[in-house]
This record gives structure tokens, C-alpha cells and sequence, in this order.
């Protein structure tokens, strides 16, 4: 009958459940983290935790006793040695457990057991970042930025002017290169237009076909007056 007995028996006799969570202690103990079932790591914990407040005692005593739960001279130096002065302001809660998916074969709940001082993740005891200023912040500017401001004007002002430089020379190239050409005036249109006409032999038989018609219009004229005159004369 197992009356009062509220640890897990796993499955074993006595003998084979000491030995077997011995062993898980000692690997524990050495590789800081191992992955077991979550019902082997809750065991364990309860094995294991007692052990390394033991550690805190570095005693003769207590290394004895401890050796009797581990039966391994390395895992009992790895506890009294590292891992006791990780531990020592830790009041308890030396372990962690954390939980993962089932095991394909038997559907088994699987979990990680871990000692906590070595897990860098979740340490908490990290440098605390600095604050920066984002909403109308304004920094003092220490004297060497100051210079190296000035400086930076310096630089933008020569390059500024080097600019500037090649500017003029560009007005100047497209100046010479563009010149401005001379707008042609009603006198010169008038005179091309001229020059146009006399040089067509069309225009040339017109301006004589018109001379010799005006002649013949003056000739006209000139009798119409004399017969004008005539008759005025024989009117007296």
C-alpha cells in the first residue's frame, strides 16, 4: 500500500528510480540543460534542487553527502566549484522547466529542465538601455563639434563657390555660342522682296508691258488737255 507517498514512482522499484534520476542529476550538472519527459523533470527538480542549496556549504560534510546522491568525483566538483558561486545570492529556485510538443511515439508531454542562472535569455540583470530624446530634444554641442561643424561649412562654402565658378563659364560658353541673331527689319524685307522681283524675267516683261501702258495714258492725256484748250479758245 502507498499510503502518504506523494512522489512519482515512474514507473520503477526504488533502486532503479535512485539511479536513474543520479544519473539525470550528473548530466544536469554537466550540460546545464537537458530534455527529458515533463513528469522525469518534475522529479528531478524535487532530486536535484536540494543538492545544490547543499553546495552552498562547501564543507567536507556536504560534499560527502552530496556524492552520496550523484556517485560521480566530476559532477560533484562541477557543483561545488561553478555552479555554487553562480548560485550563491539565489535563494532557491535553482531550475526551470519549460514545456514542448508531445513525442511522436508514445504521445509522451516532453519538457526541457534547465538551470536558470545559466539560460542568458532570461536573465533579467541586463544593462538597461538608454533613453533618447525624440520630442523637441536639443543636445549642447560640445567644443569639438562645434568645430568640426565649422569645418563642415568651410568645405560647403569652397564647394560653393567652385559651383558658382563653373556657372559663369557655363553663361559665358552659351553667351559666345548663342549670339543673337540680328531681327530683320521692314526696310530689309522690303528691299529682298525688291530684289526678288527683279530678278524673275516674268517681272521684267511685266514692268515694261506697264511702262510702255503708262506712256500711252500720259500720250492720251495730253490730248484730251490740247482739245480742252482748243475749245475753251473757240468758246471766247
Amino acid at each position: 500500500m502507498r499510503h502518504r507517498k506523494k512522489f512519482n514512482h515512474l514507473g520503477r522499484k526504488a533502486a532503479h528510480r535512485k539511479a536513474m534520476l543520479s544519473n539525470m542529476a550528473c548530466s544536469l550538472i554537466e550540460h546545464k540543460r537537458i530534455k527529458t519527459t515533463l513528469a522525469k523533470a518534475k522529479a528531478l527538480r524535487i532530486y536535484v534542487e536540494p543538492l545544490i542549496t547543499k553546495s552552498k556549504n562547501d564543507t567536507t560534510h556536504s560534499r560527502r553527502t552530496v556524492f552520496s546522491y550523484l556517485k560521480q568525483k566530476q559532477a560533484v566538483t562541477e557543483l561545488f566549484g561553478d555552479i555554487a558561486t553562480k548560485v550563491a545570492d539565489r535563494p532557491g529556485g535553482y531550475t526551470r522547466i519549460l514545456k514542448l510538443s508531445n513525442r511522436l511515439g508514445d504521445n509522451a508531454e516532453m519538457a526541457y529542465i534547465e538551470l536558470v542562472d545559466y539560460n542568458e535569455t532570461y536573465v533579467t540583470d541586463k544593462p538597461k538601455k538608454k533613453k533618447t530624446r525624440r520630442r523637441g530634444g536639443t543636445k549642447k554641442s560640445t567644443p569639438s563639434e562645434v568645430v568640426e561643424s565649422s569645418e563642415n561649412l568651410e568645405v560647403v562654402e569652397k564647394d560653393s563657390s567652385e559651383v558658382e565658378d563653373t556657372v559663369d563659364n557655363v553663361e559665358i560658353t552659351t553667351e559666345t555660342d548663342n549670339e543673337p541673331k540680328e531681327e530683320k527689319t521692314e526696310d530689309k524685307i522690303e528691299m529682298e522682296s525688291v530684289e526678288e522681283v527683279n530678278e524673275d524675267p516674268k517681272n521684267e516683261v511685266k514692268n515694261d508691258e506697264t511702262n510702255d501702258s503708262s506712256e500711252e495714258v500720259q500720250e492720251d492725256q495730253k490730248k484730251d488737255d490740247s482739245n480742252e484748250s482748243t475749245e475753251e479758245e473757240k468758246a471766247e
